[in-house]
């Protein structure tokens, strides 16, 4: 494929938003601080895809989902985030 289309920026929200609930819930307690900033970061970029998304701008929609779904999979992999979930992030189950 070489076209983002409308289906795939909504796939990857999907996958994004289901990623950032996920790791809401499963905070390392030892990490909470850091934690919280980078939710804050996350949050910002898919409200920053939602927003470009319904300007119909879906090449800046799909990279504020990419860079929001990058936080997520540094948080897991530095076990700010306690996730074993490989469908949702780059992690061993």
């Amino acid at each position: 494929m070489d076209k983002i289309t409308k289906e795939k920026v909504e796939k990857y929200s999907k996958i994004s938003s289901e990623a950032y609930d996920m790791a809401k819930d499963n905070v390392n307690s030892d990490k909470k601080e850091l934690a919280e900033d980078f939710l804050d970061m996350i949050s910002r970029y898919i409200s920053d895809a939602k927003h470009f998304f319904e300007k119909g701008d879906l090449v800046n929609a799909f990279a504020a989902l990419n860079y929001a779904h990058g936080w997520l999979d540094a948080g897991a992999r530095s076990e700010i985030f306690l996730v074993k979930d490989s469908r949702l992030f780059t992690v061993d189950d």
